[in-house]
């Protein structure tokens, strides 16, 4: 009779490896799928941006295109951090929690920033609070409505190609929840990871996997 605890199955170091087996089968499968459903998102049509958005940043108001920061991509990430909200989003904000050094994203030639409708002292303080160093910009409820967050959060990527910007992807609710490291962020992005092994369109400039990373402090050495 077999073993159990807590309506767990015990079993030996065989058994254990032999379910280990048909589980790592089915994590394949899924990592193959998640790796076509990425080359489709590279495939996707952009939406060309035509409308002219200013953010607050820094004391100073900027354009959608200076939030690239002269690189070529761009997420978007849109936080639920509203004027005068004592305690933001706890979802959004683990969102933020998960972010990796955003060095490695700037390798590959993406930006990443966080937009709120809250104002900028509000968010300093929150950022100070939270030990974020992250950029934060404030928006307005029309860039957010444009772009698919009428009531809540959602994460858009952005492109610059020939001196216009096109929107590329937008996910919100529980396509956020996988999101947390570098290579979750650069799949969503038309570029993708730029590593030769990736289906993508033709023309996407592409390197050895592996080869690019760095610590993140080297890359400027690099």
């Amino acid at each position: 009779m077999s073993k159990t605890v807590n309506n767990q199955l015990i079993v030996d170091a065989d058994e254990w490896q032999k379910a280990r087996q048909e589980l790592l089968l089915a994590e394949k499968a899924l990592t193959a799928e998640h790796d076509r459903i990425a080359a489709m998102r590279r495939r996707m049509p952009w939406q060309k941006v035509t409308s002219a958005y200013q953010f607050e940043l820094s004391g100073e108001w900027v354009s959608l295109a200076q939030l690239f920061a002269g690189r070529k991509q761009l997420i978007v990430y849109h936080h639920m951090f509203k004027p005068g909200d004592e305690n933001p989003c706890s979802g959004c904000c683990m969102v933020i929690d998960n972010l990796g050094h955003l060095a490695h994203l700037h390798a590959r030639d993406t930006s990443f920033v966080i937009v709120a409708t809250a104002p900028q002292e509000e968010i300093a303080a929150f950022q100070q609070r939270m030990d974020w160093q992250y950029t934060w910009a404030t928006t307005t409820a029309t860039f957010n409505n444009d772009f698919g967050v009428t009531d809540g959060f959602g994460l858009n990527v952005f492109i610059q190609e020939d001196n216009e910007i096109y929107r590329t992807y937008f996910t919100s609710g529980r396509g956020v929840e996988a999101l947390g490291s570098n290579w979750s962020y650069l799949d969503l992005t038309p570029l993708g990871r730029q590593e030769s092994w990736e289906d993508s369109p033709a023309g996407t400039a592409q390197s050895a996997p592996y080869q690019w990373w760095r610590l993140h402090d080297s890359y400027e050495s690099s």
